[in-house]
């Protein structure tokens, strides 16, 4: 079976890389460039990178990598083209396999934000209605795919391939002790604080009053800045606030999970960190006016506004860290038992191997 699978940032390639290493040459992994910089790709390295404009509007990357996409169909003739997640290269790729008439697979389908002013909330729905099998990661986005009457025969509900990717990824104690050591830190003894969503990151209101309020707990803060929080530090200036920040340039991915795992709690408003804390139980507190993972909210964290409930929700995961992190423990993912990557290549073999 000849498959495409198209893929475009870290998370894309980090979940991805357990279902290659089941296609093994089967897989052709083709890099739109939407985030590229050295060690991105970790272990798994493209087979081909699309040319682009990083100058581009979002609308023109689409377009130039949707017809890049499709002319490399029509060229590889895939049995199936397998995507991920909700972003611009997923939709691209969708869109292309569409074109091409090539069967469409699509992992972490279902999830809903119902929060129309986030374009990934646009492009997983429309990602979920062109596929021909869509991998659920958890019941509840199946649930939510049978809700749009998705047929039954389209969805399989497999698990989070983030599962055996955070426990393939996740250094030895040994390493993790010499990352802790570079990097400063003491086990349990600090809180893990990303932010880059547009809502918060292109808004220096919102990341002064994040900072702020973070700045105010008796804890060592660890901030990897994203790019894009990068580029407001300057007007906010959150190294102003305390001598409690400790500023890093982004993490590597094994030096990231090591870091989660050691803290007393994160505070984020990313996605896949929100999956990640599940296999590495540690507490969240999600800083969203939506999310597309409520199962999180409900188990290993809580959402807030940005504002005093932001300190006040931290607070509450320091109260007894030793306490809570115990009881985290004993709660299974609700992503699975690490067997996502078997299910899926397993249900597009049945479907699609010709």
């Amino acid at each position: 079976m000849r498959v495409a699978i198209v893929a475009g940032t870290r998370p894309e390639f980090i979940k991805l890389a357990p279902v290659r290493a089941l296609l093994g040459q089967d897989a052709r992994i083709i890099h739109t460039g939407q985030h590229y910089s050295a060690g991105l790709t970790g272990r798994v390295g493209p087979d081909l990178v699309l040319d682009h404009d990083p100058g581009t509007s979002v609308g023109g990357k689409l377009g130039s990598w949707t017809s890049a996409l499709d002319r490399t169909f029509r060229e590889y003739q895939p049995d199936a083209v397998l995507v991920q997640g909700d972003t611009t290269s997923a939709l691209a790729g969708a869109l292309a396999a569409n074109t091409t008439r090539t069967p469409l697979v699509h992992i972490e389908a279902g999830l809903r934000s119902r929060d129309r002013s986030m374009p990934e909330e646009h492009n997983r729905i429309l990602i979920d209605h062109l596929a021909d099998l869509c991998c659920a990661p958890s019941e509840q986005a199946r649930d939510n795919l049978r809700a749009e009457r998705i047929s039954a025969s389209r969805i399989e509900t497999t698990g989070n391939t983030i599962v055996e990717a955070v426990e393939a990824a996740l250094p030895a104690s040994y390493q993790q002790e010499a990352i802790l050591d570079q990097l400063g830190l003491t086990p349990d003894q600090y809180i893990l604080t990303t932010i880059h969503r547009p809502e918060n990151a292109d808004d220096a209101d919102r990341l002064a009053t994040i900072f702020g309020e973070l700045a105010k707990l008796p804890i060592e803060v660890v901030v990897p800045l994203h790019p894009r929080t990068q580029q407001q530090i300057e007007p906010v200036s959150i190294a102003g606030y305390t001598a409690n920040f400790r500023i890093t340039g982004p993490l590597n991915y094994p030096a990231l999970l090591t870091v989660i795992q050691n803290s007393a709690a994160v505070v984020s408003d990313s996605g896949g960190i929100q999956e990640e804390i599940t296999v590495l139980k540690r507490p969240i507190v999600v800083v969203r006016r939506s999310n597309e993972r409520p199962e999180i909210e409900s188990t290993f964290g809580t959402r807030v506004p940005v504002g005093s409930e932001l300190r006040t929700a931290t607070a509450n995961c320091l109260a007894d860290v030793s306490r809570l992190h115990a009881r985290l423990a004993a709660l299974p993912s609700p992503y699975g038992d690490g067997s996502a990557a078997v299910q899926i290549v397993r249900a597009m073999r049945g479907r699609f191997d010709s």
